[in-house]
């Protein structure tokens, strides 16, 4: 386990919501030393096991933290338990293996004491939706700055193969031998109903569109939440294949682009609707026309919508699944309005005694 370098407390003031650019790093030290990708690579061995899909993560986080710039004793990785878990170890940054499912909370406390610090949290579907999901559905609706990178496989792999609050009615592992009957977690639709201002979701095997939605989550000031559908190759082998198939993946994947009609399939023959019941529904353009279609709107204050396009997806046969960015809004961030409380109090009333605020006024001694 290893920590952030010690500093003195660096006050931050309100981030206007309206700022334009990166505010969620503009308190960040720039590094003047060109970085690669290999330097954010510890020297520890990759212990995952072959073909896992966190190889393929790990490679895009590492390939793109240089573009932001940062110090690397500036960033922080916390993680959870789990495969993904292992996650700090190998970037040359500082980094916690913290508790189950607490990753949420220990980051909070971080962020919100050193705005110097983009902190990461990276967690999996059993650690972040399980015994993890109280802390992280009050992460996402407190809105701080962190950057949540939740794998998503669909299983417990650390553990040897039981069903996760994502794997689909039916699933029959080691510990549900005649099939799962819990109804699964859609992550996507779990953060945009508690509000989070900052939601997507892509793919391990997808580089390009991986790291293009992760540059997005770097910069978005406040709680930024990317699912990652990554493969298990040992206890849940092609749980997103329909999305990596090349014969498959066309047809049943929709990637969502800010300002565009909403339209996939070979040649973009299928689109997306509001109905004249306000409900979303999936249809052949030649028989409504391209005018008809939803505009994807990423900016939109009201996350209806991006939750109706998290509803789409088959939990199964995995159809007209939605991947890229759902919501990306600004609003004030829950550490930067701490951040002023305290200025405020300190400017009324001087520095806090510890002591007195723990024993308060209504205080007894027993004999």
């Amino acid at each position: 386990m290893t920590e952030a370098p010690a500093a003195r407390p660096v006050r931050s003031k309100p981030v206007p919501v309206s700022l334009a650019g990166a505010p969620a790093l503009k308190l960040i030290p720039k590094t003047d030393t060109p970085q690669t990708a290999k330097d954010f690579k510890s020297d520890q061995e990759v212990r995952w096991c072959p073909g896992c899909g966190d190889y393929a993560i790990l490679a895009a986080v590492q390939g793109f933290m240089p573009q932001l710039g940062l110090r690397k004793e500036n960033v922080v990785f916390i993680s959870g338990i789990g495969c993904a878990a292992r996650f700090p170890y190998y970037m040359n940054t500082y980094g916690m293996h913290s508790i189950h499912g607490r990753a949420p909370a220990i980051a909070t406390g971080l962020a919100s004491t050193r705005p110097d610090l983009s902190v990461w949290v990276v967690t999996g579907d059993g650690d972040a939706l399980s015994i993890g999901g109280n802390h992280l559905i009050h992460a996402l609706r407190r809105n701080v700055n962190l950057k949540i990178l939740l794998f998503n496989n669909r299983i417990y792999g650390l553990t040897k193969g039981q069903y996760s609050p994502t794997s689909e009615v039916g699933k029959r592992t080691k510990s549900t031998p005649l099939g799962s009957l819990d109804t699964p977690f859609n992550p996507v639709s779990v953060a945009l109903g508690a509000e989070a201002s900052f939601v997507a979701r892509t793919i391990d095997s997808d580089r390009a569109h991986l790291t293009s939605v992760l540059q997005a989550a770097a910069v978005h000031p406040g709680t930024s939440l990317v699912e990652i559908y990554q493969n298990c190759n040992i206890f849940n082998d092609g749980a997103f294949e329909p999305l990596k198939d090349s014969t498959s993946k066309d047809e049943v994947t929709i990637r969502l682009e800010h300002g565009k009609p909403i339209r996939f399939g070979i040649g973009g023959h299928r689109g997306v609707i509001r109905d004249r019941a306000g409900r979303l529904q999936v249809v052949d353009v030649d028989q409504v026309g391209e005018d008809a279609l939803l505009i994807h709107d990423a900016h939109d204050q009201d996350p209806s919508t991006a939750f109706a396009l998290s509803r789409l997806s088959h939990p199964e046969t995995l159809d007209n699944t939605p991947i890229g960015i759902f919501r990306d809004v600004k609003r004030g961030t829950y550490d930067s309005a701490m951040s002023a409380q305290v200025d405020t109090a300190i400017a009324r009333q001087g520095v806090g005694d510890l002591a007195t605020l723990l024993a308060g006024r209504d205080t007894w001694t027993v004999r």
